[in-house]
């Protein structure tokens, strides 16, 4: 069987695919994968609106509006999905010792190359998945101690310390916003969930979608920042089908980057 992974356009636009289609999609490839009767595989799509939450979503994160919302076995908390995001969800698996964190820093790395590409600067923060815009640095700011991420005291897979291979590294983190800088906002959210070695969920990329939607949730939970998307970042149209060709070209290289050997590195 092939190492390249296969890359799969569900649905974009007018053929944009429900919620449920696209998790028993997931599903279905989940197990192939497992039993190694295909190679690692990314849906690309969009979804029409629909509420998800994590397994760490809080009460209070609903939409107050009683709006129905989809309860998910990934990682995150809340979140939407709609028209002019693309979805993503890499049906990967992952070599051992199995590194979650490793894995969701190549997500976010794609995602980071491919904005820049697209001519917007990107960031991680510390302390929060995804794909950031920066805010603004403010003069003379007097940072928060109490508000400040010790990113090296952080613990994931099920307690263990946090220890992100070099070689998969990518950009640093930039510091948690402790009130040196206006709002970051969220371009890119990312929830994941690792079943016998391979992944399911993913990453989705606001592109040019209706950002009214996350004024009804309180999105993945944080309270101090905002979202954002391509388009009003960028200040121009910019759509699905413009980012889709880009993000696919730079997932497929952090994948490959994945498999290559530590001495090649």
């Amino acid at each position: 069987m092939s190492e390249d992974v296969r890359f799969v356009t569900m649905g974009t636009g007018g053929d944009a695919v429900p919620y449920e289609a696209a998790w028993e999609e997931q599903q279905r490839l989940h197990a192939l994968r497992v039993a190694d009767e295909i190679p690692d595989t990314v849906l690309l799509l969009e979804h029409p609106p629909v509420f998800t939450a994590g397994k760490r979503t809080n009460p209070e994160d609903y939409p107050l509006d009683g709006t129905p919302v989809v309860q998910v076995n990934r990682g995150g908390e809340i979140t939407w999905h709609g028209p002019g995001q693309l979805v993503g969800y890499p049906i990967v698996k992952l070599p051992d010792p199995i590194d979650v964190v490793a894995y969701v820093r190549r997500l976010e790395e794609a995602l980071i190359r491919a904005c820049s590409e697209f001519g917007l600067e990107t960031s991680r923060v510390e302390g929060r998945s995804g794909v950031w815009v920066l805010g603004r640095e403010i003069p003379d700011a007097v940072v928060d101690p109490s508000q400040v991420v010790e990113i090296g005291s952080l613990t994931l897979r099920m307690g263990l310390p946090l220890g992100i291979d070099p070689r998969l590294a990518g950009p640093e983190y930039a510091p948690s916003n402790a009130g040196q800088r206006g709002d970051d906002r969220k371009l890119a959210a990312i929830g994941v969930r690792v079943a016998r070695g391979v992944t399911m969920h993913g990453f989705a990329l606001n592109c040019d979608p209706d950002m009214s939607w996350f004024d009804r949730i309180v999105p993945c939970g944080i309270r101090d920042a905002g979202v954002a998307s391509l388009a009003s970042e960028l200040g121009r149209p910019f759509g699905v089908t413009d980012a889709l060709p880009v993000v696919r070209r730079h997932l497929a290289e952090v994948m490959a980057e994945l498999r290559e050997p530590a001495a090649a590195r």
